[in-house]
């Protein structure tokens, strides 16, 4: 175990503690350990490397080249799942590995949740975890005569000037598209209020990861769809980490 974390600590890892222990409890052999190992030392991805990833308490299947979902997440899927009702039905646009949908499924087992993701290899992982998901674009992929009762999505948020700020390990190894937003972040994720307008069912609700002072930019294009009661909510450092928005049609 010290070894182990000598090395990650020796590589930058910020946790090598918790990712020594992962390793550990998930490599079959010293062989399959000191490849892992050498992956990460290059600045790898821990979920990568394993092919797992914990979220919300449900371990989900991962590959190679597909977004990683971040623990901040969770709350953007807790906060949904209490919107969702029983017997209602969720759309999870930018899906990846269908970490936010795996989780409203958990939480709301009766409730229909489906996801939708350009990339095929996210679309397959999150098959595989258990989420109906479709490829395509999230404006076209989904007709809902009826509505969905709540749509949500962490879609791509960095304005692109930013990405240089982010650590080298994740500019290095994680897909571009599931991270630059464009000059002010937000491009997808206007595409996405546009999606949920349609998508939506009056009374419906939709959630965005976001960040900075996003939600103040977000806040014309998201009354100019018809949404009100826009609820922006921080993390325990005051970090604005997403917003909410009940449909009220256009």
């Amino acid at each position: 175990m010290d070894s182990v974390i000598a090395r990650l600590t020796a590589a930058g890892c910020v946790a090598p503690e918790e990712e020594a222990v992962e390793f550990l409890a998930a490599a079959p052999d010293e062989r399959t350990l000191e490849e892992w190992l050498q992956r990460r030392e290059q600045g790898e991805p821990v979920a990568w490397i394993t092919g797992t990833i914990s979220f919300g308490g449900l371990v989900l299947e991962i590959v190679p080249g597909v977004y990683v979902p971040r623990l901040q997440s969770e709350d953007l899927a807790q906060r949904a799942a209490r919107l969702l009702p029983a017997y209602g039905t969720a759309l999870d646009l930018c899906t990846a590995v269908g970490a936010i949908a795996a989780h409203l499924k958990a939480l709301v087992p009766t409730a229909t949740v489906i996801g939708v993701d350009v990339d095929f290899a996210s679309a397959a992982c999150a098959t595989r975890n258990g989420v109906p998901t479709l490829v395509g674009d999230m404006a076209h992929a989904v007709r809902a005569a009826d509505g969905f009762d709540v749509v949500t999505a962490v879609a791509p948020y960095v304005p692109t000037d930013e990405l240089r700020l982010l650590s080298a390990d994740v500019q290095r190894y994680e897909p571009r598209l599931a991270l630059d937003g464009g000059p002010d972040g937000l491009d997808l994720v206007r595409q996405v209020v546009d999606a949920a307008e349609r998508l939506l069912r009056i009374g419906g609700w939709l959630l965005v990861e976001v960040g900075g002072d996003q939600d103040v930019t977000l806040a014309p294009h998201l009354v100019q769809r018809g949404f009100d009661r826009l609820t922006p909510w921080h993390d325990s450092d005051g970090d604005l980490r997403g917003i909410a928005a009940r449909s009220v049609g256009a």
